[in-house]
Formats: C-alpha cells, structure tokens, sequence
C-alpha cells in the first residue's frame, strides 16, 4: 500500500463545486421556497461528490496510476457509472437550466445526449482509454491522466442523459426504451473486458514493470480488471434495467396497460438519431 498522500488539488477542485452547488441550492430555497424533494436531492449529489473524491485521491489515485490496472478499472467505474447518476438526479432541473443558459451550450449538449450519439461517443472514448498506449501515457503523465478522466466523466453524463435527464427540454426516453438503451450499453464493454479477461499476455506491459502488492501477478492483476468490467459494470447497468423495469410495471399496473408504448419506442429512438 503507498504511503498516504492526500491530493490538495482533487479536495479543492471537489470541494469547491460541492460548496457552489450548496450555496446555489439555498439561494434557490430563499427566493422560491422548501422544494419537496431537497434533502433527497442534496444527499444524491453528495453522495456522488464522495464517489468522485473516492476516486481521484488516495489511495485509489495511487494505487491506480503506480501498482494495480484492476484498482484503474474501479477508479473508472467510480467515475462512469456511480457518480456520474447520483449527480444528474441530484441536481435540480432549474441548476441544468442555468448551467445550460447559453444557447450554444444548449444546442451542444442537445445533440451529444441523443441516444445513438451518447452511445457512440461514451463508447468510444472507452474504448480510446483502453487502448494500449494511451493506458501507458495516462499512467507516465499526470496532465494526460487527468485530460483523460474529464473527458471520460463528460462523456457518462452524456451516455446516463436519456436515462435519468431532468428536464423536459430534453426528455428521458420513455421506460421501454431506456431498458434497450441499456442493454445496447452493456455490450460494448464486453469487448476489452473479454481480452482483459482471457489475455494471456499482458495487454498493459507497463502495469508488468509497477511494484507487486497483496501478491497480485500482473496476469491476474489484469483478469481483475476485467471481471470488474463485465460483471461489476454489468450489476450496474442491469440494476438500472430492473428498476426501471419494476416502475414502469407499476405504474402500467396502477394506471392501466398502454398498449401502445412498444410501438413508441421505435419512432421515439429514430427521432433522436441526428439528421
């Protein structure tokens, strides 16, 4: 285990967004009054803040970038499909509309959290930071290990979009058609997961030149990694498809079977394919 090495940056950047996001929220509440669903919102965003932090300090950071890929992998999995949830549903739609005030950003954001170009775009960065040489630049060069997680977090706000958007600007998709969104994401990662996972070569030489912990070999370092991938991004995403699931047989149950909802889903995915 490294020697324990607090990151200031990470506390200040997080820390400072934390505090912006708190002042925001009780501004807000002075001027338009005690919304309902505040404190469940205040403790998501939280929570996601917590996980971010988790992430990019000691010692995931450390033991991320210096010993073990597999703790690489869970430091992305923080980053992409824990975090990235808990903070669109903790910020309010009046914050999005704000942070989306400007017209360009507005129309920018618009187009990149369509279905098929939020997958494509989240997929392929992932698919980019798994490869090769850029784990072996991200790892040599602290500036391009941070560009990299920006952009990797900016790229699963986009993808977790049409799931979980607030807004009615920009609509979630209806239920049945966030499961198929949700299934169409867990299969791309099974494609690194699967050379991580069967390699028997390392794939990341430079992860075979770090210091061995807990006695790990760099192989089996390198099979963790990629069951963290498949099975634990997998529990992630499903989990999501189960509830959504759940709810949407709820509310049919509660308010009656609308038998036109499948068809809905098709004409409503093809609307957000960009023309």
């Amino acid at each position: 285990m490294p020697a324990w090495h607090p990151h200031p940056s990470v506390w200040l950047v997080l820390g400072v967004i934390w505090v912006a996001y708190l002042v925001a929220v009780r501004r807000h509440r002075t001027v338009a009054g005690e919304p309902p669903d505040r404190r469940r919102r205040t403790t998501l965003f939280s929570v996601g803040m917590a996980c971010l932090w988790l992430g990019a300090d000691w010692p995931v950071h450390d033991l991320a970038e210096g010993y073990l890929y597999s703790v690489h992998m869970a430091q992305h999995l923080l980053f992409t499909l824990v975090a990235p949830p808990l903070l669109i549903a903790g910020m309010p739609g009046w914050m999005w509309r704000d942070i989306l005030r400007p017209r360009w950003l507005f129309l920018v954001f618009r187009f990149l959290t369509r279905p098929i170009v939020a997958l494509i775009l989240f997929n392929g960065l992932l698919l980019f930071t798994h490869w090769p040489e850029i784990v072996e630049a991200s790892v040599r060069s602290e500036l391009t290990h941070f560009t990299l997680h920006v952009l990797l977090f900016g790229s699963a706000i986009v993808m977790w979009w049409p799931v979980m958007s607030p807004l009615v600007e920009l609509p979630a998709l209806t239920p049945p058609a966030q499961m198929m969104y949700l299934f169409a994401q867990s299969l791309a990662p099974t494609i690194p997961a699967s050379f991580l996972t069967f390699g028997h070569t390392l794939l990341y030489p430079v992860y075979g030149t770090f210091p061995r912990i807990w006695g790990i070999s760099a192989l089996n370092d390198q099979l963790i990694a990629g069951l963290l991938m498949k099975l634990v991004g997998g529990f992630i995403l499903w989990g999501f498809v189960a509830t959504i699931f759940f709810r949407w047989h709820a509310r049919e149950e509660r308010d009656g079977w609308d038998a036109l909802a499948l068809r809905q889903v098709e004409r409503e995915l093809r609307s957000k394919v960009p023309r």
